[in-house]
């Protein structure tokens, strides 16, 4: 007896779900975006310290050193959609738990809970699209979920814009965070029931995950591990900033909390725009080691130019800005060309479990040189110190993402700096 051979799914029934699974990471971005803004308000209103800031945004990346390892495991385990509400779930009771109370550990208890879910949602995400898009559109599908998540960091850092009240309290904007964290749950709900639908009436893709084989560590080479090193300095000389970006504007620089919002959602707002200019970009010309040296360099005098200058914010975050639409662009595509396919999961999973190490540890120690220097609005030269680290970072950037090129242009070279089309993408 033949069994009957079912029809892919319609483009409009892919569509949707990519909307969906989107929706999940929208909510999700803008619960990890909503401390920022709020980071003097706590320091007036509980007592905060930047170290306790920093501590804060830091304890979302602690779990996420573990469960790059796991959460494949549990989404081969659990399957897909039940994978996808578990997590869903956690990033709604994190923000919960969150906004309960003033007390420091009952809020890091929050972020933590809240960060077990965040990073697992998105391995969940990055599945889903390609369970459903491979073979088809998934770069774009890719692309598409990431400027929909990025809308959520936006609307976050510029909530002090279009909910200026609600900053009259801490509690009021950690709120609205829980709000939109419901989303996480409403999408996972809607692809439950889209999912199940159709594996009744369609042929699906196989759930694929990025899972960490820590046996496969040994077979990377060093072009591998010298794009993990320009990975680890480069996000931990971005993101530690955004944490504490509003408050340094309002206090070194004499923004309002809008415009100090909006300066650093300059950088999402390039890097919805530019970054897939910049990636049809390199595939035309190749490059990819040189091109990351220069993302590096533009990061070295930023900092500097905001801790020891006037010259208009708009210049440091707009180079900022490109570096930070750049360096992605290029980093983590050139992985695929370095790497055999058949351990791109766990390249990918160890260079995100090694990227959390860096945010968890960026954030403490420019917390605790905020604190040092008793960075205040009395004292804005208090903020040099946490500003030479990310400059420092950016040197360092700069050296590996030379190294890189050096590894690349000789006999052990893979093609970064010559292959200038993406031969085989699926």
């Amino acid at each position: 007896m033949t069994e009957t051979v079912r029809p892919e799914p319609s483009r409009l029934y892919r569509w949707l779900v990519l909307i969906f699974v989107s929706l999940t990471m929208f909510g999700s971005y803008y619960v990890y975006d909503a401390l920022s803004p709020l980071a003097d308000v706590l320091k007036q209103q509980l007592g905060f310290s930047d170290l306790d800031i920093g501590f804060l945004q830091a304890i979302y990346s602690f779990p996420n050193i573990f469960t790059v390892v796991i959460g494949g495991f549990i989404i081969d385990r659990m399957g897909l959609r039940k994978s996808l509400m578990i997590f869903g779930v956690l990033c709604f009771i994190g923000p919960a738990i969150t906004v309960a109370s003033g007390h420091l550990s009952i809020m890091a208890t929050g972020r933590l809970i809240f960060g077990m879910g965040a990073e697992s949602l998105n391995v969940a995400v990055t599945t889903a699209l390609a369970r459903w898009f491979r073979g088809k559109e998934l770069s774009f599908a890719f692309g598409l979920n990431l400027t929909v998540s990025r809308l959520g960091t936006f609307a976050a850092l510029n909530s002090p814009t279009w909910a200026r009240a609600a900053y009259a309290s801490w509690r009021t904007p950690f709120l609205i965070a829980l709000a939109f964290s419901a989303l996480c749950v409403v999408g996972a709900v809607i692809y439950w029931f889209m999912e199940e639908w159709a594996e009744k009436n369609y042929s699906l893709g196989k759930v694929s995950t990025d899972k960490v084989v820590f046996a496969d560590l040994w077979k990377f080479g060093v072009s591998y591990w010298l794009i993990v090193a320009l990975c680890i300095v480069f996000y931990s000389a971005i993101f530690p900033f955004q944490t504490f970006a509003v408050k340094f504007f309002m206090e070194a620089h004499g923004t309002s909390r809008e415009f100090g919002g909006f300066l650093s959602s300059m950088l999402t707002l390039f890097a919805m725009i530019a970054t897939p200019l910049f990636g049809l970009w390199v595939d035309r010309v190749g490059k990819r080691a040189l091109l990351m040296m220069f993302g590096s360099l533009l990061l070295i005098p930023v900092y500097l130019m905001m801790a020891y200058t006037q010259v208009s914010l708009y210049v440091p975050m707009a180079m900022m800005g490109v570096a930070f639409s750049l360096i992605p662009a290029v980093m983590w595509p050139s992985v695929a060309y370095i790497v055999d396919q058949s351990k791109l999961g766990t390249a990918y999973g160890l260079m995100t479990m090694i990227q959390n190490i860096g945010l968890f540890g960026l954030n403490l120690l420019v917390g605790w040189a905020n604190n040092h220097g008793h960075a205040d609005a009395s004292n804005p030269a208090g903020y040099r110190l946490g500003m030479w680290i990310f400059s420092i970072l950016g040197v360092l950037g700069v050296l590996f993402a030379f190294l890189l090129r050096q590894r690349e242009i000789g006999p052990h070279g893979h093609g970064l700096e010559t292959i200038t089309t993406a031969k085989g993408a699926a």
